[in-house]
């Protein structure tokens, strides 16, 4: 490792996956995992309605998973231990958003949002392609049936 991680970083990866065992953020990502691959603004908003539970899981587990991102970008947590932490469900979600990004930030009229989540997101899939080739590509296709995003 490049960096060498401290206690801390391992005590905040512990941590970070004890949020998600918290029983409504499990009910998100359940719901999350059986969502479609958002390809519009105007599709997610089909099947999120403003004021639903279907919306909240959403931004549950997106603010969820850009928050932890945001830790691995402020240098707060170790990247690579991050990355090493098996830390897929973060790859997961970015195949689900990826393709709204742009929309989402546009009507919001803010640039940062999911901005820690695409940043660690694309520095996991340049990782991932180093040391595990094939793996991101392989991942992409088990959770869309389609070639990978890049």
């Amino acid at each position: 490792m490049k960096n060498q991680p401290t206690y801390d970083d391992a005590k905040l990866i512990l941590r970070l996956y004890d949020l998600r065992r918290e029983e409504k953020l499990r009910a998100a990502r359940k719901w999350m995992a059986n969502a479609p691959q958002f390809t519009s603004r105007d599709q997610w908003l089909q099947h999120c309605k403003p004021g639903s539970e279907e919306n909240a899981f959403f931004r549950m587990v997106t603010s969820y998973w850009d928050m932890a991102c945001a830790f691995v970008t402020s240098g707060v947590l170790n990247r690579e231990l991050f990355f090493r932490a098996n830390n897929q469900e973060l790859l997961f979600v970015w195949i689900k958003v990826h393709r709204i990004i742009g929309e989402m930030r546009e009507v919001s009229k803010n640039r940062l949002y999911w901005a820690n989540l695409e940043e660690v997101a694309n520095a996991y899939i340049e990782y991932m392609d180093e040391h595990a080739p094939g793996m991101y590509a392989q991942f992409t296709a088990n959770v869309t049936g389609q070639p990978a995003p890049r």
